[in-house]
């Protein structure tokens, strides 16, 4: 099952499926496509999987065997390739929370978001190889823009699966938590990131923003009510 939280402008999406390893089937696609829509308006989204073994596992192959032709294959594949679509194009920052060890799939779905954040005992890797087959929910290319085409080539090419050290070293994860304070770790950053500015930071960063984009979105943040509100309280305090 997928689970959403919605509290104060953040939204805390949990995929719930401990007998898999919060592998992904064709009817947890549909629950996290609903969770999507039941997050719009968001200040901020995390995705995550339920427990401390696993974010999310890839896709459930118990369930996913039906699938035998080369159709019926790309149809599963555009599916869950929207969703991460979805999560990358969502508004507002997403940040995954990299609870357990992210696997093939399931480091495809963390690289869909902004931000990763890491307890640091996971382990991740685009695991795909082993399998004798290859990532096809844009992991791939989200895993190239951000460590480069060689090396891209070279972890999932060869199904190397890293440490949190070595997979932040590499910019694939932009922060580790110990174990014991992670979930106050990325419930804090998250809380941290849930605000107006943010979203449009993620807007004007993204490929093909301009500067012009970026200057009216800061003319849109300077008339806002809640600037001028903190303008004041700074000014009386000096």
């Amino acid at each position: 099952m997928v689970d959403l939280e919605l509290d104060e402008g953040l939204a805390v999406i949990t995929i719930d499926r401990p007998h898999a390893r919060n592998a992904i089937a064709p009817s947890t696609m549909g629950e996290l496509e609903e969770a999507l829509d039941a997050a719009a308006g968001a200040l901020a989204l995390v995705i995550r999987g339920a427990g401390d073994k696993a974010f999310v596992s890839g896709g459930d192959l118990k369930e996913l065997a039906a699938i035998r032709t080369e159709e019926d294959a790309a149809a599963m594949a555009w599916r869950m390739r929207r969703i991460c679509d979805r999560l990358a194009a969502f508004p507002a920052p997403v940040i995954a929370a990299l609870n357990g060890h992210t696997l093939g799939g399931g480091a495809e779905v963390a690289v869909a978001a902004d931000i990763r954040v890491a307890a640091d005992d996971i382990r991740i890797g685009f695991t795909q190889v082993t399998l004798a087959i290859m990532p096809a929910w844009g992991g791939a290319e989200r895993l190239a823009a951000l460590v480069g085409r060689g090396r891209a080539l070279m972890l999932a090419g060869t199904g190397t699966v890293l440490d949190p050290v070595e997979a932040q070293r590499l910019g694939l994860v932009d922060a580790v938590f110990p174990r014991a304070s992670f979930d106050a770790g990325w419930r804090a950053l998250a809380r941290s990131i849930a605000n107006r500015s943010a979203g449009e930071i993620k807007r004007i960063t993204a490929p093909g923003a301009t500067a012009e984009d970026a200057i009216q979105a800061f003319a849109g943040t300077w008339v806002s009510d809640e600037h001028w509100r903190k303008a004041d309280e700074v000014m009386k305090k000096r």
